[in-house]
């Protein structure tokens, strides 16, 4: 087993060898891949339910023999063990079936989401050389496969575009298996995307054997086991519904995965009742919707929130209202997860996100001044441990910012830390939008505002909002013609920006409050957002 894969592997930052070691005799790390895993689970669970979408139904010896006939096929369209792949498909059992064929294969998948656009994905097939995309044929009426085709001509790298439905069904080939190489458990297994990704992406490497021992720690955490009955709501590409314990969680565990095509209580709320859901997670924006709608206390017995801040209020209006108990997650696709004990007292769980997972996992809050805070005092989330990043894919340049010199990842969330270990999110020190869940990097924002030819310069910033916890406010300096809202809106579609990238609001104004070097002073915008003090014209 060796401490750096082979070729482009060696662009991941690994742990130094010493502590390697120490994981792995510690039994953390063991010399076991996903699929290795499939496997076993197949051998034990045999036909009992894995998988349930729709109508469909997947055992999991259905789940093991589906994912190695696609892995044979995928094998035969040219993917080799450390080739890099787009997956940008749907919730649905052919992502797990996919996922699952990769692994096997060693082949390394971009966990795209399915609202990336023209811009995101062009941007991580070229950073990955990736040599195929799979797709959907469409999303909510947005043409993904001309999107592909577009990426393809912009990226030499791209050989395979593969539609969900008649291309990749013509994959599944139940033949013999050809003889592949197989990955190594320390070889990386899936790229999932930074939050706030801008320009050149930042690629987060999750290796089998330290994601194999994140997710161990997750299920038991959340206290899955064969009764566990999880409905995948969220993207299944988003770290927290695929290991946070998510739907591998849930497979590890001898459960059943029911999947949702969509998060709404039009969709969710049938499948819990019918299927006899245990548990779901969401991020806060939805668990507003659900409290909305909810006519009747469900048949869950536990909700999962993260990906932001849950509101104590809402908090407290999920046991008397969806009838089930709250877990707080606190947790970044770089590593650390955080959790509210299942047998921790109300208040507790109200008022924290968590605390780490593993006892492995060092945490330290640091304080403006370098100084570590004191229980109670704020100051910004550092973490290091055996499931948390060590480096980014190939950016060396973004890693020695967003770690110490001692390995530490900066979390860029300020949060205070209680005597007894679980943390409280206070804000962000980064400069990221949270909307949702879905982390919006401003930069990116603000550079294609600036390419609009009536934008004298643009800042966007974050607004408080009641639903999404976040919302993105572009406050622009327009030249003559003054451009409107709308215009500026379809100058981002078109350059081919994610629609929840895009600002909810437009504030034009004269002039920007400067810092004392002449920056754009965006703490003083902020705090001129929240007490609306613009003299300019609001359009939302």
């Amino acid at each position: 087993m060796s401490q750096t894969p082979p070729g482009w592997q060696a662009l991941c930052p690994f742990w130094p060898a010493e502590l390697a070691e120490t994981y792995r005799k510690a039994g953390l790390w063991q010399a076991r891949t996903f699929s290795d895993i499939l496997d076993d689970l197949a051998a034990t669970h045999d036909d009992r339910l894995a998988v349930i979408d729709g109508t469909r139904r997947f055992g999991y010896a259905d789940l093991r023999d589906r994912s190695l006939a696609l892995a044979c096929g995928l094998y035969r369209l040219g993917l080799r063990r450390g080739d890099r792949v787009i997956v940008q498909l749907p919730n649905c059992a052919e992502f797990i079936e996919l996922c699952f064929a990769l692994f096997r294969l060693g082949v390394v998948p971009v966990l795209a989401l399915p609202a990336h656009r023209d811009l995101e994905i062009g941007q991580f097939a070229a950073f990955s050389e990736a040599k195929a995309c799979f797709i959907p044929a469409s999303v909510e009426g947005f043409d993904m496969v001309a999107m592909a085709h577009r990426v393809q001509k912009a990226t030499p790298s791209l050989r395979h575009i593969v539609v969900l439905g008649t291309d990749l069904d013509a994959l599944y080939q139940q033949d013999e298996s050809p003889e592949w190489e197989a990955p190594d458990a320390e070889d990386v297994a899936c790229f999932q995307i930074s939050g706030g990704t801008t320009g050149v992406p930042k690629l987060i490497p999750r290796r089998h054997m330290e994601y194999i021992y994140n997710v161990r720690c997750a299920a038991r955490a959340s206290g899955f086991s064969q009764a566990t009955r999880y409905l995948c709501a969220l993207p299944m590409s988003h770290n927290f519904p695929m290991a946070c314990p998510g739907f591998i969680g849930t497979l590890m565990s001898g459960g059943t995965v029911v999947i949702a095509s969509n998060p709404s209580p039009d969709t969710c709320f049938g499948l819990i009742a019918e299927h006899g859901v245990t548990v779901t997670a969401l991020v806060p924006p939805l668990v507003l919707l659900w409290l909305e709608s909810v006519k009747a206390p469900l048949s869950l017995e536990l909700l999962q929130v993260g990906g932001a801040k849950l509101n104590p209020s809402t908090a407290r209006r999920i046991l008397p209202e969806l009838g089930c108990r709250l877990q707080q997650v606190l947790g970044m696709a770089e590593g650390l997860i955080c959790y509210t004990g299942l047998d921790d007292p109300e208040l507790r769980v109200i008022q924290t996100q968590g605390r780490p997972m593993s006892e492995w996992d060092e945490l330290r809050v640091i304080r403006p001044d370098g100084t570590e805070a004191g229980p109670g005092q704020t100051g910004e989330l550092q973490v290091r441990g055996p499931y948390t990043i060590r480096g980014y894919f190939n950016r060396p340049d973004v890693d020695r910012e967003s770690f110490t010199p001692d390995g530490f990842y900066r979390s860029g969330d300020i949060v205070s830390r209680n005597e007894d270990g679980y943390l409280t999110v206070e804000g962000r020190d980064k400069d990221q939008i949270n909307c949702g869940g879905e982390k919006i990097g401003v930069d990116e924002v603000e550079d294609l505002l600036l390419y609009h030819p009536s934008v004298v310069d643009a800042a966007v910033v974050a607004r408080p909002d009641a639903r999404m916890g976040e919302c993105a406010c572009a406050i622009v300096i327009p030249r003559d013609p003054r451009p409107s809202a709308l215009s500026l809106r379809r100058h981002l579609r078109d350059a081919g920006l994610a629609g929840f990238k895009i600002p909810d609001e437009v504030i034009f104004v004269a002039s920007f409050p400067q810092t004392g070097v002449g920056k754009i002073n965006k703490r003083q915008l902020r705090e001129m957002l929240r007490q609306e003090h613009f003299g300019g014209e609001v359009t939302a």
